[in-house]
Order: structure tokens, then sequence, then C-alpha cells
């Protein structure tokens, strides 16, 4: 989800002609910039998932994760089409996705000890571990490997999208959830679609500051790295109840 995202916002013809880097007054995507502003979003994120984490209940969990969802879905979309407006909306779908993480790690954490404190290291280690050999060039971002990701990434979401309206047909798909072997294994395989999304982020904003893109991208490269976070923090808590199954 994050990589295509800020793909679209880096190579759009915007990027390099409609706001132009301003050097007097320091209108451009720094790196100094993107830290400040992803450690923001965090903090927001962070708070919506207490009210989403004190809120939430076995009963009232469909009241607290539709709305929440939906509401996340049309930020998002309007921040993919619109990305000059991330330092407005990036905000704003932080809280709500908070909200949504709060609750589904609620109903982890009723359900199996522990597992949310597991699920947060565990998403650490591996964002520490994907920007280390990152950053030495252990594993380089090639266009081969970065069109590789892209579309393994496209396919995860158009399966679970196949699953969601299987699901409202009453349809299930026994090995997502069953924990059996062909589930773990497809989970582990998504935990690490996910994790090497944090190269592309990496990438981008890596060529973002050294291209001196405009101010606004250092919230959109924000957003699509708090995106990458919470999707691999969520699919590391489906791997671990899996596992405990």
């Amino acid at each position: 989800m994050a990589n295509p995202v800020l793909s679209r916002a880096f190579d759009s013809k915007d990027t390099q002609t409609a706001q132009p880097p301003v050097i007097d007054t320091g209108d451009t995507m720094t790196m100094g910039s993107v830290v400040r502003q992803t450690g923001f979003l965090f903090l927001l994120l962070l708070g919506g998932a207490v009210f989403g984490w004190t809120q939430s209940s076995v009963e009232s969990f469909g009241l607290i994760f539709w709305g929440p969802l939906l509401a996340a879905l049309v930020i998002l979309i309007v921040t993919v089409v619109r990305p000059q407006w991330a330092r407005f909306t990036a905000p704003l779908y932080a809280v709500v996705e908070g909200v949504l993480v709060g609750a589904i790690s609620k109903i982890y954490s009723q359900l199996w000890d522990g597992i949310v404190l597991q699920a947060v290291m565990a998403t650490l280690a591996v964002f520490v571990a994907m920007l280390f050999l990152y950053a030495n060039r252990i594993i380089k971002v090639t266009e081969r490997l970065r069109s590789t990701i892209v579309v393994a990434t496209a396919g995860v979401f158009l399966f679970y999208l196949v699953s969601i309206v299987l699901s409202l047909f009453g349809v299930g798909i026994p090995f997502i959830w069953d924990g059996g072997p062909l589930s773990i294994g497809l989970s582990l395989l998504i935990v690490g679609i996910a994790a090497f999304n944090l190269l592309l982020d990496f990438d981008l904003i890596e060529r973002g500051v050294n291209e001196r893109a405009p101010g606004w991208m250092s919230w959109f490269a924000a957003f699509g790295l708090m995106v990458t976070v919470v999707w691999l923090y969520l699919e590391i808590l489906r791997l671990l109840a899996l596992t405990r199954d």
C-alpha cells in the first residue's frame, strides 16, 4: 500500500513542476523534516490507539471497527489523489487509523495474553533490521526489486479484497485463519512483503531528499512510512495469533 502511494507522488509531474523547491525559505523535503513529521504522526497514532483500546470490547468491536475503517479508506484515497494535502490529511488519518489499530489490538490481547507487546517488539525489530540493510546497501533497491515488491503488494491486497467480498456472501477461505502450516506460511510471506515495502519507503525518501522535492513531500513520505509500519504490525499480530493456535 505505502510504496505505490509514495511512487505516485514522487514520480508525478506535480512533484517536479507544480511546487518547485524554494531554497531561500527551506521549502524543500529534508531528512530532518521527514523524521519530525513521522514522529508527530506516530504520536497521533498512539493517541488514537489508546482511545480505541479503551473503548473497544468484544461486544462493541463492530461499532468501533467499521466507522474508523471506512473513514481511513476515504482519507487514504484523498491523500493518494491529492498528495499535496498530506500535511492536513496525514494527521487526520493517523488518528483514525490509531483508533482502528487500538480496537484490533484490544481484541487480540483479550484472546492471546501478551501478544500485542510481542507484535510491537517484533515490528520494531523488523524496522531496525530493514533500515540497517538499506543504510549499509546490503540490499539495494533496484528497478527489478522495486517492481517485484509493488506487484507482490498489489497481489496481497487483491487477495484480501477477494476474501472480504467472499465473506460478505458467507464464503470463507479456510487456510487464512485455521492456524495450519499453509496459513502460517502465507502469513509469513505477507509479513516479508510488508517488511520489504520498508526498503521502498527508505529509497523514495532518500530520492526525495537528494532531488530536493517540495516540502509537502515530507508529510506524504511520513504518511507512506506510517501506512507501511501499521500494515507490518497488523500482519505480525496475525502471524503470532496463528502460531499460538
